[in-house]
């Protein structure tokens, strides 16, 4: 046998061999996950582009307005106050002392009030009787004259002395307001989040436009939302009051449905991010966040549409340019179809045209050597 004979046997053996392996691995069957067209609700929603955050419906951050040594802190972080209750005391005795001198001033000015109106009274009395007496011819002109300037003058003098107590009430304000800045109260009802500072230290307001920790942070933990910022592209359609749902980290899968409280009156443009628009939600029931703390993270679902009894599969099965791989019992083979879809979310795309009930699909797009008239086998 000649080489160029051997060689040509060669070759044609390779091409048939490689033949063979291609045409058995194309016709190698390729595992694939199906699932049925079925009917149910569809929804259009938006998402929020990135976290958002549960917050606080009030929260507040107290500092105090003077500064000085801490003379009484019967608060700690984790206690539970109400509202009107004393969260921190700087040390005040001047102050005090103080309001308590306007105190005896205001009583001492009121007892001079009474003693002048008392007069006042007692005088006016006694010109009454003197001016019938001189109109009835049995007491001089002078007399009466002279009891009725009595009577305006102690009038007057009752008037000052009501504006004598006038000006005590207003000093034991001014030294009340004084001695009020020395201490914060609770606003509301709430859990003490953060307290900075101890018993003997001092403290210094904070400098104007100079950022400092609050003294005492303030959470009221009973109303609860979620703040989130949704693109600026999506925005134009949320309106308050639409429905919503809303998803923790903490709290894995677990949906909670919610409420569109307040749309932000404006786009926050942030740099090197896309511009978004803050979004805030309710919890719909004020049970479900009785175990949930102010800061976690979290999101939220807004349904602009809904679809109650529609043709629907799962988003995850649809292909570039709305096709899907719909699956030939009888063959064992898959092949394409477009189709025309309607309202759509993350879970589940609307069918309009293309596909019917109980038709299955292929879930598992994914898989290598998937296309139109490929053999596959159903896996569980």
């Amino acid at each position: 046998m000649s080489r160029t004979r051997l060689a040509v046997i060669t070759v044609v053996l390779v091409i048939i061999t490689a033949v063979a392996i291609f045409w058995s691995q194309r016709n190698k069957p390729i595992g694939v996950q199906l699932t049925r067209v079925e009917r149910g609700a569809v929804e259009r929603t938006v998402t929020n582009t990135r976290a958002g955050t549960l917050n606080a419906c009030r929260r507040a951050r107290l500092s105090p307005s003077l500064g000085g040594q801490i003379a009484s802190l019967p608060v700690s972080e984790g206690e539970s106050v109400k509202k009107g209750q004393v969260l921190f005391e700087i040390w005040n005795d001047d102050l005090r002392a103080q309001v308590k001198l306007a105190q005896a001033e205001l009583i001492a000015s009121r007892a001079r009030q009474q003693e002048a109106c008392i007069q006042a009274e007692l005088a006016q009395t006694d010109a009454n009787r003197l001016r019938k007496l001189q109109q009835q011819g049995l007491t001089s002109d002078e007399v009466a004259n002279k009891a009725i300037s009595q009577s305006l003058s102690t009038r007057a003098a009752c008037e000052a002395a009501a504006a004598t107590v006038s000006v005590s009430e207003a000093r034991l304000s001014v030294a009340s307001a004084s001695l009020a800045k020395t201490r914060l109260n609770a606003p509301f009802d709430g859990t003490i989040a953060e307290v900075n500072g101890e018993l003997g230290e001092y403290v210094t307001p904070s400098p104007v436009g100079i950022p400092t920790p609050p003294a005492v942070d303030i959470i009221d933990t009973s109303c609860l939302y979620v703040s989130a910022p949704i693109d600026e592209v999506d925005a134009p359609e949320i309106r308050a009051g639409m429905e919503a749902r809303i998803s923790l980290d903490a709290f894995g899968r677990e949906f909670f449905d919610g409420r569109v409280r307040r749309v932000a009156p404006y786009v926050l443009d942030v740099e090197k991010q896309a511009r978004t628009v803050d979004i805030e939600v309710d919890f719909i029931s004020a049970s479900d966040n009785s175990n949930m703390l102010p800061g976690y993270t979290a999101d939220i679902e807004i349904i602009l549409d809904t679809n109650t009894d529609s043709l629907r599969i799962p988003t995850e099965a649809l292909l570039e340019g709305s096709r899907v791989y719909l699956y030939d019992p009888d063959l064992g083979t898959i092949r394409e179809v477009t189709i025309r879809t309607g309202l759509a979310n993350w879970q589940h795309t609307e069918v309009v045209e293309g596909l019917e009930q109980d038709q299955q699909i292929v879930i598992s797009i994914d898989r290598e050597g998937l296309g139109d008239g490929a053999s596959v086998k159903i896996e569980k």
